[in-house]
Order: structure tokens, then C-alpha cells, then sequence
């Protein structure tokens, strides 16, 4: 295919700051086509969730499977999953894909600190990691799942995220069942406008796996992507914003 086709799961945030828009965003922004699957409509803006609606789980695999069925998928991209029948469903339904790369963001928590997945849910995230290419939690998601040793436990790999750490330096690491592959160590950038960036370096690494790349590669360009977000956010609303779109970024 002239274009990697990615396909997005994961929940529409009413601000554009994160979720399904900001999905869409990266992806395009990275050379991607963007199809979606939303899991759950929200009432958000950057100062928190207002209201959540899941989408039923029929609804959410009749997407899916509209767009696999015809536009094909070159990678897929999971994050808010809605409900813990949806997350179960959901991988059914992509176990069947074969080697199709999958990147699993386990959201739980807003950037604003608004629950967005109950216990239930959260249990079982289990099956959405046993089929998951990568993992890429932040610190607080990773310590519910259990630590770096889900990459052990699930044969997957894992991108433990350093943003919610503490310090001038920011370090993500990637782990993989045997252990640590790699880390990136940068300098943080002291901003509040950081609505998104979890849904946004997901999306950009799966876009790279579908256009070719190597994890390592994926990732690393994903986290630049990112990083140029934030050094020009627009400084929306009142609480955590929404991160820029740097055009014609480059890696």
C-alpha cells in the first residue's frame, strides 16, 4: 500500500486534546490514514471529564470490522477501551489479524486526573496485553498492571513512560521479555500543556510500525513528534491544553 492504515480504538475527546482526535492528528501528521473505532464519547475539556457515554461493544466491533473487512490495517492503536466486555471483544476480534502490530495504551486517568477505567476494565487489560506488540504505560498505569515484568508475563513489550516521574530528566525505557531493550533519556519540558501526549506518541509509533519501521525506530521518532508538540502548544483553556501540530516535522 502507498499509505500505512491505522486503525484507532479508542475514545473521542470533545476538546481535541486527546483520545480519538488527537489519534487522528498524529497519525496524518506522520504520513498515516487515520480510521477509527470510538469506544466511548466524552464531555472533556482541559480542565477535566464531564461526562462519559460508552459506545456499546457491538458498535465498537462493527467499526472495526467495517474498516478491516474493505480499507484494510497495516497497524492498530488501542487506548480508552469503555467498558471491560469491549476490552475482551475487542481482542477477539484482533487476535484473528495475524502479525498485524498492535500498540496498547492502557488508559486509565485523564491528564486531568478524571477515572476513566473502572476496576473491571482494568482487569481485563489482561487480554488486551497478551496480543499487544507494545505496552506503553505511564508510572501509575504501570504499577497497577503489575511493573516491567508484564513484558515477561504477556511475551509483549513494554515503553515505561517517565513523564509522571519527577526531575530535569525524563526517561522512557523499553523493556522486553528478556528485559531492558533500550531507554531515551531527554530533558523535560516544563509546560502544563501535556493533554494528549500518551494518545498522541501511541498513535506514532503505530504509525511507524505500519509504514516499516523498526520498534526502536517507531518509537523514537514518535517521542521527537512529541516533544515538538509540546515546545509549541497554544496554550488552550484554562487547565492542561492541548499540544501543538508541528507541520512538517521531521525526524
Amino acid at each position: 500500500m502507498s499509505i500505512a492504515r491505522i486503525l484507532i480504538i479508542a475514545g473521542s475527546d470533545s476538546g481535541g486534546g486527546a483520545g480519538i482526535q488527537a489519534d487522528i492528528k498524529a497519525v496524518t501528521m506522520l504520513g498515516g490514514h487515520a480510521m477509527t473505532a470510538i469506544t466511548a464519547i466524552t464531555a472533556q475539556n482541559t480542565l477535566g471529564v464531564q461526562g462519559v457515554h460508552p459506545v456499546p461493544t457491538d458498535m465498537v466491533l462493527a467499526q472495526m470490522r467495517s474498516c478491516i473487512s474493505d480499507i484494510g490495517v497495516d497497524a492498530v492503536k488501542i487506548g480508552m477501551i469503555g467498558s471491560a466486555d469491549t476490552a475482551m471483544a475487542v481482542a477477539e476480534l484482533l487476535s484473528g489479524l495475524g502479525n498485524v502490530p498492535i500498540i496498547f495504551d492502557p488508559v486509565m486517568v485523564a491528564t486531568s486526573g478524571s477515572v476513566l477505567a473502572d476496576a473491571a476494565t482494568i482487569a481485563a487489560f489482561e487480554q488486551l496485553m497478551t496480543i499487544a506488540t507494545l505496552v506503553t504505560p505511564n508510572i501509575p498505569e504501570l504499577g497497577a498492571l503489575g511493573g516491567e515484568g508484564i513484558a515477561a508475563r504477556f511475551g509483549t513489550h513494554v515503553l515505561a513512560k517517565g513523564g509522571h516521574g519527577v526531575g530535569a530528566l525524563l526517561v522512557d525505557r523499553l523493556v522486553g521479555p528478556q528485559g531492558l531493550v533500550t531507554d531515551w533519556t531527554d530533558p523535560r519540558i516544563d509546560t502544563p500543556h501535556t493533554h494528549g501526549t500518551g494518545c498522541t506518541l501511541a498513535s506514532g509509533i503505530a504509525t511507524g510500525l505500519g509504514q516499516g519501521m523498526m520498534l526502536t525506530a517507531a518509537i523514537a521518532r514518535a517521542r521527537a513528534y512529541v516533544r515538538a508538540a509540546l515546545t509549541i502548544a497554544p496554550g488552550l483553556g484554562g487547565g492542561h491544553g492541548p499540544m501543538g501540530a508541528p507541520l512538517g516535522f521531521h525526524a
